[in-house]
């Protein structure tokens, strides 16, 4: 197992269970300790775990930013950014619905509730049960395919008249996105 991936590993641990002791990750991951503490060391400067009197744990929301987008590490922006809840009540942010769909899929056996802003009337609204328009003939800086959110149907059909596009509930967004994506990586990605 490359480092990376022992602490990917560690970091899912920590989120699952708390604080884990140097010794028990060393068992589990049936390396040395001093393995363990060097992989350690970059996951401690990027803050995203800290030595505890017991062990190891977590930063508190180390992993979430409200300016970061946590699909494509874009700068994320208010009026455009979904909020992902998860179970454990840590709250994910995305640059835009593009990346909010994406994000969904990718965990969403981890959220609770994804929330989203209609486009129009910059109100908050489920994404479960918002109205997605794609490929609108207006550019809005948005990841690609560009995806604007709608409370209402009729109002992401008036939207449509103007500037075109196809408009898709919840579900549908997301799997023409995923489609249209055919394993490319997100237009800003970093990864």
């Amino acid at each position: 197992m490359l480092p990376i991936e022992r602490q990917q590993q560690i970091l899912t641990w920590l989120e699952q269970e708390g604080t884990l002791r140097v010794s028990e990750i060393s068992k589990r991951l049936d390396v040395s300790e001093m393995t363990v503490y060097r992989d350690l060391k970059p996951l401690i400067k990027q803050q995203k775990v800290i030595k505890t009197s017991n062990g190891i744990t977590c930063t508190p929301q180390h992993h979430i930013s409200a300016n970061i987008c946590s699909y494509c590490n874009k700068n994320s922006n208010t009026k455009l950014s979904v909020q992902l809840i998860k179970l454990n009540q840590q709250v994910e942010h995305t640059c835009c619905a593009h990346c909010g769909l994406l994000r969904y899929q990718a965990i969403e056996k981890e959220v609770s509730q994804i929330i989203c802003y209609d486009f129009l009337k910059d109100t908050t609204i489920s994404a479960k049960m918002a109205t997605f328009l794609l490929n609108a003939d207006v550019h809005l800086n948005y990841c690609q395919p560009q995806v604007i959110t709608f409370d209402s149907l009729k109002q992401a059909k008036q939207f449509q008249l103007g500037f075109g596009g196809n408009i898709y509930n919840f579900e549908e967004a997301i799997k023409v996105i995923m489609e249209e994506m055919n394993g490319k990586t997100c237009c800003h990605s970093k990864k």
